[in-house]
């Protein structure tokens, strides 16, 4: 199943329900959505500083990533950037591959 890199930053209205409803809460709410979506939570940590959350998250292809991301992104709790992630198997076959390109101006 894809990996994706989620970090999110709250904003007020976000926090204000941070601050409401808890850490554990928060993290039982995006469980329960990643998994009804047949997905899995890797790992959820808050943070400060360029993110207030980091989340790793195994989700069944891009279009559930993207239905993630939308929904997050329409609450208005915050933003959210997701990143697919690539594994060094993945790398290696993309290596491989033969790419016709021409650089701008070659």
């Amino acid at each position: 199943m894809p990996k994706y890199f989620a970090s999110f930053d709250y904003s007020a209205t976000g926090t204000q329900g941070l601050l409401k409803d808890g850490g554990s809460q928060r993290e039982k709410a995006v469980t329960a959505a990643v998994t009804a979506l047949g997905g899995k939570v890797d790992a959820f940590y808050f943070a400060f500083g360029q993110a207030d959350a980091i989340l790793i998250l195994d989700l069944p292809d891009n279009v559930t990533a993207a239905a993630v991301s939308l929904v997050v992104s329409a609450s208005g709790a915050g933003a959210i950037k997701t990143t697919p992630l690539i594994t060094p198997k993945e790398i290696d076959a993309a290596v491989k591959m033969k790419v016709k390109y021409r650089a701008p101006g070659a």
